[in-house]
């Protein structure tokens, strides 16, 4: 086997929001097949201090940062007919170290993290290529549009419609098409043209099971300050389904459990908090307590984990994470997709803002029940969900026999 060239559409260090940590666990993994080289970009100054971890790890990188502003993005897809999110991403410098790599090392094999940066992989590649889309972001951005007015839903589905182009594009050049779940492969299929040939595979994410211990960490104890029922929301708070499911819980669930229990605060954990979270931290009970250097001694000091999205797609990290420490978790059925655990054993799901409500009530009134639940979690996560189990396939993906006739598509 050669060596190996992958490109990210952000730093896999610190493996601190759910992109990242499956990338930062695929990463090491194929550094553990071959000499591995890196096209990243950095996002803000904790990835350029994360910068001495990735050269600890690879045989050469280049770190670009993303400045490129949305507003030129758009401009700049407009002009050219594509994707807002291509524009976001395409950068010079970034092509030419890909194209310089190609021209000078003994590659491969080709690793795409995430559709937007296929756009760096050069016409008539003749190696292996792997894309690794994560998501059906065509998908996820049709959700947006339906939820959207006429003018941003019409931006959203053009969004929609031509990041489906894209996909299918990398699909079709791709050895190998890699979704998060087979459910997100599933859907993904259905969205192919007819008579595609494309080899659509999930690979799963994992969890560190022990590292997410509870029985190893120390509670917060900002967080264990706050007396009474302590519900937990973790993420990327500047992440738009993340900000629409908090509002959900502040303005929908919230005051429907604070009217039975109005000693039960909600706790919203994550980088990037917008103004508009941030102006509600110490209102009814919310806590909003922005960027934290290690997520686990906030999940070991909540009582429950509360995860009402609307807009997901693939595996939710957050519930992983919340179960591998034992909390007894109340999500949406968009927020349980993928996870192969069993609703009343392994988590309460729920549809509407009454049944989270009343399923969050019925399990602060049960402590013995929300344990069970807990632990059942726990013991799910350590003996399905692990890291080593999920990337145990991604050697013979990487290594296979490439696809001449599928690179000239």
């Amino acid at each position: 086997m050669g060596e190996i060239l992958f490109i990210a559409h952000r730093l896999p260090f610190p493996p601190d929001r759910g992109d990242k940590i499956r990338s930062h666990h695929i990463l090491r993994h194929l550094a553990g097949l071959a000499p591995v080289h890196v096209a990243t970009f950095a996002d803000d100054d904790d990835d350029y201090a994360a910068e001495a971890d990735l050269a600890a790890l690879a045989a050469s990188y280049r770190m670009v940062r993303r400045s490129k502003s949305l507003a030129l993005a758009a401009v700049q897809a407009l002009a050219l007919r594509q994707p807002v999110s291509l524009a976001a991403f395409h950068d010079r410098a970034l092509a030419d170290y890909v194209a310089e790599v190609l021209a000078t090392r003994p590659i491969s094999a080709l690793y795409v993290y995430s559709g937007q940066m296929g756009q760096y992989v050069p016409e008539g590649f003749p190696a292996r290529l792997i894309v690794d889309l994560v998501d059906v972001d065509s998908a996820k951005f049709e959700a947006y549009a339906r939820k959207s007015g006429r003018v941003t839903g019409w931006v959203e589905m053009r969004e929609a419609r031509l990041l489906a182009a894209e996909e299918a594009r990398l699909a079709a050049r791709a050895d190998i098409t890699l979704l998060v779940s087979p459910a997100e492969a599933e859907l993904f299929r259905s969205r192919l043209p007819i008579g595609s040939d494309a080899d659509v595979r999930a690979l799963c994410n994992g969890i560190d099971s022990a590292g997410y211990d509870p029985a190893a960490v120390v509670p917060e104890p900002r967080m264990i300050a706050c007396r009474g029922p302590r519900l937990i929301f973790t993420g990327q708070m500047d992440y738009a389904p993340n900000v629409d499911a908090v509002r959900r819980v502040l303005d929908r669930i919230l005051p429907r459990i604070r009217t039975e229990r109005p000693d039960a605060t909600f706790h919203v954990v994550g980088r990037n908090p917008t103004a508009e979270l941030r102006a509600r931290h110490g209102e009814n009970g919310c806590y909003v307590w922005g960027r934290v250097d290690d997520i686990r001694p906030w999940l070991a000091g909540a009582t429950h984990a509360l995860v009402p999205l609307e807009i997901a797609r693939g595996v939710q990290n957050k519930v992983l994470e919340a179960m591998a420490m034992a909390l007894p978790v109340i999500a949406s059925s968009e927020a349980a997709t993928g996870i192969a655990a069993h609703d009343g054993e392994h988590f309460a799901v729920a549809g509407s803002d009454h049944e989270l409500a009343w399923m969050t009530l019925a399990l602060l009134a049960d402590p013995d029940r929300a344990h069970r639940m807990g632990q059942a979690a726990r013991r799910f996560v350590v003996d399905n969900a692990s890291w080593t189990a999920a990337l145990t396939p991604l050697t013979g993906i990487v290594a296979g026999q490439h696809s001449a006739a599928r690179h000239a598509a």
